[in-house]
């Protein structure tokens, strides 16, 4: 996530991104179906030889464009053109106000709420401010994560304030409270470059009755991929692609597809 300041920027920018002719709504849940999710940020490049074709044909159920720092509407839109024939469903993460993108490649929006902010901007600020500056935003397709944020050492901790000193009882009332309280769809335990507490994992699990439970962090194999997705509905693999390319990422969904199937 990126720092306040972002929301300095004046309304006629806003004004000019949303409109009338924004696109209709797409099926709801989509997620609830899903089971790996390939995180691109627009900020860094793809390996050597890699291309977004290659990206495409992977194996993965989304593709959700989004990163901590250094995403801007300019490098996003580059990703969108890039997407523009693939079948994959594309999602937008936005990182702050300024990186929204609406058009007609995206299939929708999922928005970060962290829910153990130290810096409540994050919980509901930013959200009320996007409320304000863009309010034709197609917001039918727009749907919030319930963030936990668990690794200290992550850039996202930092930018929140995140207090990541939790027990596993404390985060599976994280994720009731965003199920039952806040009807939140999606729960997201983020271990951003560390493989995730298994135990913490499972109480979040075990926790949500309709919720879809994602998880990332720290996926780098079969594995890793397999052994967090017989715990999460939904494993999302980011900085691999970026560090080993799209040959490494086909494992992980491979991994995904077979902890899913000993989940069920």
């Amino acid at each position: 996530m990126d720092s306040r300041h972002a929301v300095e920027q004046n309304d006629t920018h806003a004004e000019r991104k949303y409109g009338e002719n924004s696109m209709t709504a797409r099926p709801t849940r989509p997620w609830a179906d899903w089971t790996h999710v390939l995180k691109v940020d627009p900020d860094r490049e793809l390996v050597s030889d890699d291309t977004f074709d290659d990206l495409f044909g992977c194996g993965t159920d989304a593709i959700l464009l989004g990163g901590t720092t250094g995403v801007t509407e300019s490098k996003v839109e580059r990703i969108l053109e890039a997407c523009a024939a693939a079948e994959v469903p594309v999602y937008q993460e936005p990182s702050n106000l300024d990186n929204v993108v609406d058009a007609p490649r995206v299939d929708g929006y999922l928005v970060p709420t962290v829910l153990n902010a130290g810096d409540p901007f994050w919980l509901v600020g930013a959200h009320k401010e996007s409320m304000r500056r863009y309010p034709d935003h197609p917001w039918e397709r727009t749907t919030t994560e319930a963030y936990i944020v668990l690794n200290p050492d992550a850039t996202v901790a930092t930018y929140t304030d995140a207090d990541c000193d939790q027990t596993p009882a404390d985060v599976a009332a994280y994720a009731r409270t965003a199920e039952h309280l806040f009807g939140q769809e999606i729960v997201y335990l983020e271990y951003s470059g560390t493989l995730g507490d298994s135990a913490v994992l499972e109480a979040a699990s075990d926790a949500l009755e309709d919720a879809t439970l994602f998880y990332g962090g720290g996926i780098g194999s079969y594995e890793s991929a397999r052994q967090m997705a017989t715990l999460a509905d939904v494993v999302v693999v980011g900085d691999l692609l970026h560090e080993e390319g799209v040959d490494a990422v086909e494992r992980t969904v491979e991994g995904a597809r077979d902890g899913q199937r000993e989940n069920d």
